[in-house]
Formats: C-alpha cells, structure tokens, sequence
C-alpha cells in the first residue's frame, strides 16, 4: 500500500509531486530489463508540468522578479500552460497565455478554466510544424514587451524549471530498489531530462541517460526537423537547455509506434497516457531489450489521456 499522505494538504500545490511507480507487465518480454514507468499524470492537472511550472514561479518570486499583481505571459503547447495556469489561478496572478490550435482541444479549455486570457496561433492543418513554436514565442514576446509589470515565464530558456524536474530524479531514487541502469524521456523543452539527469549524477547513478525524439523531426540526433502530431515535444530546434554533457545518446522514435504502444499501455497495462507516453514507453522497452534480464529502465508517463479524448489517438 502507499504511504499514508498529510490529512491536509495547505494548498493544491502541495499535492505536486511524489508520484507513483510501477513496473511493466504484459508489455515486457522474459528476456528484457524491467522496465518502471513513473505515473506524473497523478499531479494536479495531470501532468509532470506541474512541476516546472511550480519552480518557475516560485524562483522568480523568491529573487523578486515576479511580485503580487504582476501578470505571467508564456507560450505553450498546452501542458505548460494547463500547469501555469493553475498555479496562477492558487497564487492570485493574472495570466497571458499564447497557444495554437494544433493542440489538444481539452488543454486549450483547461487553461480557460483555470482563469488563462489565450491568444490562438493559427497552424497548418492542425499539425506541429517547425515555424509554429518561433511564431508562438514571437507573440508572447510581443505581449510581454507590450504590457507593464508582466513577468515571462519564457519556458525555452527558463533554467528554473530544471530544478522542478530534479525531484523526478530524487523521488526515482528513493522509489527504486537497486540500480538504475538507463532512464529516458521525450524532450520538449529539455528541462525534465535535464533535471533528472542532474539528480542522478548528484548520486553518482550510473544510469545512461537518453534523449528520445519524434523520428520525422529527429533535429537533436540528426539534424532534420519535420512535421509531427506528438504534443509537447519535438519543438523543431535544438531545446536552449539541452546539456549535450548531461545525457547519454538521442534516439528517434517512430510516431506510429509511439500511438500504438499509447494505446496498449491503456489497454493492457492499465496506464493511460497520450502519445508522448507512448514514445517513452517505446523508448524504454528498446533499451530494456539491449540490456537484458537484470537491469532497470526507468520512464514516465507525461499526462493523463484524458487530454486527448478529442482527437483521433482513442477513436475506436
């Protein structure tokens, strides 16, 4: 049984965090590595975003940049902005955010409902394509640049939120019996990587660390951005906060493989998540294959499917 949680928590942002693990079941054949996949969509709007998000915030108001009254402006895909929004909505801030219609319906609506002003970003037939984040950042940059005492979250570049994504790697840790010998994860902004590859080296783990990446934009290990439908990551450039030093090798993963594996990851495993989940599960049982009986392979599922109930990942 889990461990028996405060009777009262302060606030929602104290239920950020200290997410489940489980190990794989019918995914995994005899002669893989286990493989744990780490539940984040246990967070409060079902998302490891919450986390970075949290951080974001309470760095800048911890140095003062970020003070009552002040408004948070950030572009995002969703997640992020599902997150902030939130976070927002608990703290009292007023928040600008710069979205698209390539995302998920029922993020653009989470952010609404959480209190978010949304600017919209026309795509191309829906798809996420290599100009749409520039186009994104550049119309948050504007409305940042436009209106006083706004504080931009700037998600690309914000180191912060790396020190969110720590605890993923902590909690990894103390949740684990025995090694880790290689954890992976899609990246977007880099940040969650990032911040679990640094919790691991602080305690000297000798777990490889691998960057996954939609293979029809594999930017990070071959240089080619392209168009894909994986939300979250794949952002078309090399991530400011990618740290080629803090993880071990990139790998491409196939987007059709990614929503197949989604969709048995609900099915059979019991674990709903969206496609991101899908390409980190993917990742994951390739490494445990490689590596065999007797080692450990770490993952997360991102969200909750929940988010994409709309679109055409869970049409029957």
């Amino acid at each position: 049984m889990p461990n028996t949680p405060p009777k009262v928590y302060p606030s929602t942002l104290q239920a950020i965090g200290n997410t489940p693990i489980v190990k794989l079941r019918k995914l995994i054949s005899a002669d893989s590595a286990t493989v744990l996949v780490k539940l984040e969509y246990f967070n409060p709007t079902g998302s490891y975003k919450d986390r970075m998000a949290l951080a974001m915030i309470e760095e800048a108001e911890a140095r003062g940049d970020l003070r009552p009254g002040m408004t948070v402006v950030e572009y995002t895909g969703g997640s992020t902005g599902s997150s902030l929004a939130f976070i927002c909505a608990v703290k009292g801030y007023p928040f600008r955010v710069v979205s698209s219609d390539a995302f998920a319906r029922e993020k653009l609506q989470t952010m609404r409902a959480f209190g978010a002003e949304l600017t919209i970003v026309p795509s191309q037939g829906g798809q996420i394509t290599p100009d749409l984040l520039p186009r994104m950042i550049e119309e948050a940059r504007k409305i940042a640049s436009s209106q006083q005492d706004t504080y931009w979250t700037n998600q690309m570049y914000n180191t912060d939120s790396i020190k969110g994504y720590t605890h993923i790697g902590r909690e990894v840790l103390q949740q684990v019996d025995g090694p880790v010998h290689a954890f992976c994860g899609g990246v977007g902004t880099a940040g969650m990587l990032m911040g679990v590859s640094r919790a691991l080296r602080e305690a000297q783990s000798p777990a490889r660390i691998i960057a996954l990446e939609p293979a029809s934009s594999a930017v990070i290990s071959t240089g080619v951005a392209g168009t894909h439908h994986i939300e979250g990551i794949g952002v078309g450039f090399i991530p400011p906060l990618l740290n080629t030093d803090a993880y071990t090798e990139a790998r491409s993963i196939d987007e059709i493989e990614a929503r197949q594996v989604a969709r048995q990851l609900a099915k059979e495993e019991g674990i709903f998540g969206g496609v991101s989940t899908g390409l980190n599960v993917v990742g994951a049982l390739q490494l445990a294959r490689e590596l065999g009986p007797g080692h450990t392979v770490v993952t997360v599922a991102v969200d909750t499917g929940l988010k994409y109930l709309a679109g055409d990942l869970y049409e029957v």
